[in-house]
């Protein structure tokens, strides 16, 4: 049975940082299509950033590029999401995706993800 759990997400100030964690069991990695996604109330759910385990390939959404890095930590199974020069807007609950499906790039296409976590909340506010 495949669970993704995200953590780390919290109350902070513009400007700061934070990392949200996505731990993955019952899911080999190695080669996976892995999101990030994010919805704020009111607003459909937006693709923040992906990556392919296998090629190392990562692309992320404009409004967080440059500020957003995704990674992957082999040995714990463990996807992160470091955010940086965090703004208001940045406010939403974030979800992690991850897909088997072969390829080297990744998508931007919630369709395109299995298996979901439940979301971890991040509100930037002063």
């Amino acid at each position: 049975q495949v669970q993704v759990v995200e953590s780390g997400g919290g109350l902070v100030q513009p400007g700061d940082s934070l990392r949200l964690s996505c731990t993955v069991s019952g899911f080999n990695l190695d080669a996976a299509r892995i999101g990030w996604f994010r919805q704020a109330p009111g607003v459909e759910r937006q693709w923040v950033s992906c990556m392919r385990s296998s090629s190392g390939f990562r692309d992320y959404a404009g409004p967080v590029q440059g500020r957003f890095t995704i990674s992957r930590d082999n040995a714990k199974n463990t996807i992160s999401l470091r955010m940086d020069s965090l703004k208001p807007e940045d406010t939403a609950a974030y979800f992690c995706a991850v897909d088997m499906s072969t390829g080297a790039g990744c998508s931007w296409d919630e369709i395109d993800y299995t298996y979901w976590g439940q979301g971890t909340q991040v509100t930037v506010s002063s």
